[in-house]
């Protein structure tokens, strides 16, 4: 059964279990539930050290290089994603090697992307196919998920989460003071390649969520609002991916019951969620300058 065997939009009810068997008796939603709860906490785990080490630029260089392979690809007769990730990752190892320092990392991604943007739209003007081929790179199809995308997004974020587990300690040190880690032997040049190619493993899984671009939406917005509920790193950590697998689970969900594409209402709840946290920030701020200036006049 597919997307469009529904002939309308499936009737909410207050009887949640029902609803769930409902919707899980499909294997397209079945799909979309596991791919989508493996590309929420990959992006969420690399997501964190992306925010923290300033590369949100370079997660949209990443996606823009996924989607020259993804449109590349169906050329040669190939699945999407085996490109989305031969392509993303090349380019993730180009970042890597070209920006050793922060200060000169934005020309080497500039140039990457400018590259594999360009490339990307040679592919699409030469592809002759369907055009929800298309439509699915721009802008994700989580619903349309194949088996063997599900196993190879399994797979791949098996191997992502063990990375991220091995290098942890001193990718977080190395995030936030590099200067001091590289001074305390950590190989800081080798972790930011190594990194660059697992943020790229991760962005060619997050495209089948929300496409290349809305890459943001689950790479960057989840992990850059936990850290503005809490300023403990591991404590933002293990919040962004809860956020980012409440955001994915619950777009899912609406898109069952609203005829709009799940993408819509993962940026949509993303968004919300980062306004309310910068909120939550600013009122942080304010109580603690209240109880500064309260302990400062009790001191005079």
């Amino acid at each position: 059964m597919t997307v469009a065997a529904l002939a309308t939009a499936p009737e909410f009810s207050l009887n949640l279990v029902q609803d769930l068997q409902q919707m899980l008796q499909y294997e397209f939603m079945q799909h979309a539930f596991e791919a989508g709860t493996v590309v929420a906490i990959v992006a969420a785990v690399t997501g964190h050290f992306v925010v923290l080490r300033g590369l949100s630029f370079a997660g949209h260089a990443l996606a823009e290089s996924g989607f020259a392979g993804a449109a590349g690809a169906p050329l040669l007769g190939l699945d999407p994603l085996y490109g989305m990730l031969l392509f993303a990752t090349g380019s993730g190892a180009a970042i890597g090697v070209l920006g050793r320092r922060v200060y000169g990392r934005d020309v080497a991604i500039g140039v990457v992307l400018a590259f594999f943007l360009g490339l990307g739209a040679l592919f699409l003007t030469l592809y002759k196919g369907s055009g929800s081929t298309r439509f699915g790179i721009l802008f994700g199809d989580i619903v349309g998920v194949s088996s063997l995308q599900v196993y190879i997004s399994l797979i791949a974020g098996v191997v992502i989460a063990a990375a991220i587990g091995f290098i942890y300690r001193p990718l977080l040190f190395a995030s936030l003071d590099p200067e001091v880690a590289e001074a305390r032997g950590v190989p800081v040049r080798l972790l930011s390649i190594v990194f660059m190619l697992i943020v790229a493993v991760a962005v060619s899984i997050s495209i089948l969520a929300v496409g290349v671009l809305l890459i943001f939406a689950l790479l960057v917005t989840p992990p850059a609002a936990s850290q503005r509920f809490t300023d403990r790193p591991n404590r933002a950590f293990w919040l962004g991916v809860v956020l980012a697998l409440g955001i994915t689970w619950i777009a899912i969900v609406l898109a069952w019951y609203i005829p709009i594409a799940p993408a819509f209402f993962i940026t949509t709840l993303a968004f919300a969620i980062y306004i309310v946290a910068r909120g939550t920030q600013a009122l942080r701020r304010r109580a603690r300058r209240t109880e500064a200036v309260t302990v400062l006049g009790a001191k005079v």
